[in-house]
Formats: structure tokens, C-alpha cells, sequence
């Protein structure tokens, strides 16, 4: 008999470590926050979280690259708008120059402005950007990768922007200028009609910025919004349920406190109690 209650008051000891070990978890998940403390508490909740971790690091580094991409195509954008606008001044001055009203005053004064428009292309296609990295890459466009599979080019290379028919737009100009010196019409009109295609050469590639632009602010909005749905989906996996886990923990005071009070009044039984 004596040692059934003895068995009986150590089960119950080991019920009331039981219980008061639950109470203590259900006050650190409140406390911290998670609801998950150990990887064995939920290994596939455990795993899931790493996952999404793993993820969330690898979009910190897209959106990073998203960032260092628009702001690359927004100046490229504004150096584009400027190389077009010399380009057309560059062919306002040649037509003027073709004209039989310019006098050898004026074809000299054309000929100085032309320079300085081709010597301001070459400095716009040697622009770098924060990083002083070329904003057009002498050698192959820049790939930048914005997410697992997808990678590209956000700004053409100089070869593709500042080339057109196997010569640099500065070589155009330049041309233009000679022949505007050397009063040579014929030279003039031909270099009247390479400025043209020159011009459209350049508002084409233009317009591949502004499309690159575009398509990397949709690829930011894609990212935020996949960046918001796996930061709810782990707070779901991970963080406590504040009302759920105090609900909890005010039900498990209660049977320790319980449990606790039912033993101390056994306790207080004398053996000869117990025996009759």
C-alpha cells in the first residue's frame, strides 16, 4: 500500500513537471513571439520557415538588383534624351549649312558647334553611374539577374546605342563638320541623310530603355506582392498566436494551480489516514 502511494505521488510529480514545462513554453512563445523554439517542435513547419527564409534573402538581393537597375535606366534615359536632342541640332546645322545663304562666317561657326556636339556624344557614351561603372558597358551590355530563372540587360551597350552604319555618332557629326568646312555639298547632304538614320537609330534605342524600364517596374511590384504573401505565410508557420497561446496559457495555470492544490491537500493526510 505504501508504495502505491508512493508510485502514485511520483506520477503525479512528474504530471506537475509536465505541466508547469508546457506553461513555461506557452510563456516564452508570448514573450518572444514564435511559437516554434526548437526545429523538433515541428520539423515541416521547421523546414518551411527555412525555405521562405532562404527565399526572402534571395529577393533581398533581387530588389536590390531592381533598384540599381531602374535607377541605371533612368539615367540612361535622360542621357538618351540629351544625345537626341544634340542629334537633332547637330542635323538643324547641317541643313543650314548646305544652304546658299551660309557664308564661309557662318559654315565656320557651324563647323566649331558641330565639334563640340560630337565631343559632348562622346563624353554622354562615356557617363558612369554611382558605382563608376560605365552606364553603357563598352564591352557587352551588363546582365543583371532579378529573380531565380530571369536575367537581362536593363541598358544596351555603347557598341549598340552610339554605333550606326559601322560608325560612332561622334564620327558622324565630325564628318559632317569637315564637310561643312570644306564647303563640299555634296559630303553635306550625304552626311545630311546618315544623321537622319543616326536619329532614328537613337529613338529606337530609346525606346528599348523605356521598355526596359517598364518591365522593371512591374518585376518590382511582383516582387513586393510575392514578398508580402511569404512574409504573411511565415508569420502564419512562426509567429504565436497571441490570443490563442494566452487562452492556452490561462488553461494550463489553471490545471497546474489545480493540480498543485489537490497534492498538497493529500499531503497533508497523516499515513494512518491513508491506511484506513
Amino acid at each position: 500500500m505504501i508504495n502505491a502511494v508512493g508510485n502514485r505521488m511520483t506520477r503525479e510529480i512528474a504530471r506537475q513537471q509536465s505541466l508547469a514545462e508546457q506553461l513555461e513554453r506557452t510563456q516564452i512563445q508570448i514573450s518572444g513571439g514564435k511559437k516554434l523554439l526548437r526545429m523538433s517542435d515541428d520539423p515541416v513547419a521547421a523546414r518551411r520557415i527555412a525555405t521562405i527564409g532562404t527565399t526572402q534573402a534571395s529577393m533581398t538581393a533581387w530588389s536590390a538588383n531592381l533598384n540599381a537597375a531602374s535607377a541605371l535606366v533612368s539615367q540612361a534615359d535622360g542621357i538618351m534624351k540629351s544625345v537626341s536632342d544634340l542629334m537633332t541640332r547637330a542635323r538643324e546645322l547641317t541643313l543650314a549649312a548646305v544652304g546658299d545663304n551660309a557664308n564661309p562666317a557662318d559654315r565656320a561657326a557651324i563647323a566649331a558647334e558641330l565639334g563640340t556636339i560630337a565631343d559632348e556624344i562622346d563624353a554622354l557614351a562615356a557617363t558612369r553611374d554611382s558605382n563608376g561603372e560605365p552606364v553603357f558597358a563598352s564591352g557587352a551590355a551588363r546582365v543583371m539577374r532579378f529573380d531565380a530563372s530571369l536575367s537581362f540587360a536593363p541598358v544596351q551597350s555603347a557598341a549598340d546605342v552610339f554605333v550606326f552604319g559601322g560608325n560612332s555618332l561622334s564620327t558622324g557629326i565630325r564628318d559632317a563638320a569637315a564637310a561643312v568646312t570644306s564647303n563640299d555639298k555634296a559630303a553635306m547632304n550625304m552626311s545630311l541623310s546618315t544623321l537622319e538614320g543616326a536619329i532614328g537609330h537613337v529613338a529606337d534605342e530609346h525606346a528599348r530603355i523605356g521598355l526596359a524600364g517598364g518591365r522593371l517596374d512591374r518585376l518590382a511590384d511582383g516582387l513586393a506582392a510575392r514578398g508580402i504573401a511569404l512574409k504573411d505565410e511565415r508569420s502564419a508557420v512562426e509567429d504565436t498566436d497571441l490570443a490563442v497561446a494566452i487562452a492556452e496559457l490561462n488553461a494550463q495555470e489553471l490545471t497546474l494551480n489545480a493540480a498543485q492544490a489537490a497534492f498538497a491537500k493529500i499531503n497533508r493526510q497523516t499515513l494512518f489516514d491513508l491506511l484506513r
